[in-house]
């Protein structure tokens, strides 16, 4: 059974891939990638960033934080299971795309979640220091993102698997859609 397509999931995981491997670079090229650096030119919009969200600022860097790149590295792992996805969906037709989508959208969901809960617990250590405005434009909005979408893709490929799951326990049916 060739799984269901959902375009939006599918523009999503494609759209998500790039932003993504360009902010995993962003965090692994530190010092060069950074205001100052050698290669900063790649990622200009940084230069805002890193003075919005200490984690990808000069202060992580210094202190040794090594929470930017291991969550990049679970970031490019989970760009790796959305290009999976779009393989499974697009390329070669396999019922088990949703699963793969599903657990990659968990993945963008937990990190994020735990990002948040990071600056939370820490009261702010990272962000705090922004006015409301800045925090809200260039903190909450774009993270914000990566807690609605995910959340919705789970909620759609979770709907999915449960009625492919409940097709495959009834007796007969399985049989009868194919």
């Amino acid at each position: 059974m060739a799984p269901r397509i959902h375009t939006w999931i599918s523009l999503w995981f494609l759209l998500t891939v790039p932003v993504i491997f360009w902010d995993a670079g962003y965090c692994f090229m530190r010092p060069w990638s950074m205001k100052g650096g050698d290669l900063h030119w790649i990622w200009k919009p940084y230069a805002i960033y890193q003075d919005v969200d200490y984690i990808y600022g000069l202060k992580a860097l210094q202190e040794g934080d090594g929470f930017p790149n291991a969550q990049s590295l679970l970031n490019v792992v989970e760009t790796f299971f959305n290009i999976a996805y779009l393989y499974l969906v697009h390329i070669s037709p396999s019922p088990t795309a949703p699963l793969v989508g599903f657990a990659s959208a968990t993945m963008t969901l937990s990190k994020t979640v735990l990002y948040w809960l990071q600056e939370y617990y820490c009261s702010g250590c990272s962000i705090g220091h922004n006015n409301p405005i800045d925090l809200f434009v260039y903190w909450v909005i774009p993270n914000g993102l990566w807690l609605l979408v995910p959340s919705l893709i789970i909620r759609r490929l979770g709907k999915d698997i449960s009625e492919a799951l409940h097709v495959a326990a009834v007796p007969g049916v399985a049989k009868k859609k194919q």
